[in-house]
């Protein structure tokens, strides 16, 4: 039977790196799929990883009915024998009831990718469609790491390493930014201190550590 599938998990977990990989095993045996995006890092109509691999991508719109453009793909000669969208979390929950809509009348398969929670530990309304409508949740095994060493579960926001709590939900950077607005993977503790890995170190230099200078 075909099934809508949610993985999720924080920033850097691999889940664009997963997408390519069903991506990839499942063009290698002959089928065709179409795969959805919403403001990926490298740019408009595009699916990428951090391990430097991308592919093209249908760029979602505001607007715009998942649903209908399958039928009309189809209904055109095109294939599809499943459905990918990544950084599903950007999607409105009406594109997500049109996504179940692909898996229960048009009988493909959806793989979607994308975190739960945004900065300010938010469930992100495309998100929480998922949650509730999907067949499956499958969280990603790969952890990320919060920069003390435990297993990271919230995303910050940052300007100039600084975490921040306040601003649109939806702003597109990468993590480990320094400058301007970065994201960063935290586990619970840190998140509820507002302690990025920038202001960890800051805090552990003292006077009596820093180097001295010649006047």
């Amino acid at each position: 039977m075909p099934e809508l599938v949610f993985f999720s998990g924080t920033m850097d977990c691999g889940k664009s790196t997963l997408a390519l990989q069903i991506e990839h095993n499942r063009s290698a045996r002959g089928l065709a799929g179409v795969i959805f995006t919403r403001d990926d890092r490298a740019g408009e109509g595009k699916l990428s990883s951090r391990l430097g691999l991308v592919t093209d991508a249908v760029e979602v719109e505001d607007e715009q009915d998942l649903y209908a453009y399958l039928v009309d793909h189809l209904s055109q000669g095109g294939r599809a024998d499943y459905v990918i969208a990544d950084e599903a979390q950007f999607l409105a929950p009406v594109q997500i009831d049109q996504l179940a809509r692909v898996v229960d009348d048009l009988g493909l398969d959806v793989y979607a990718f994308g975190i739960t929670t945004d900065f300010r530990s938010k469930l992100f309304p495309g998100s929480q469609r998922l949650v509730e409508l999907a067949d499956r949740v499958e969280v990603l095994q790969v952890e990320a790491l919060c920069w003390c060493g435990a297993r990271a579960t919230h995303n910050a926001r940052t300007i100039g390493g600084e975490m921040v709590v306040e601003g649109a939900q939806v702003v597109v950077g990468d993590v480990n930014q320094s400058e301007a607005i970065g994201y960063e993977v935290l586990c619970r503790r840190h998140h509820r201190r507002r302690m990025t890995s920038a202001t960890a170190r800051a805090a552990a230099l003292s006077p009596d550590v820093l180097p001295m200078t010649s006047a």
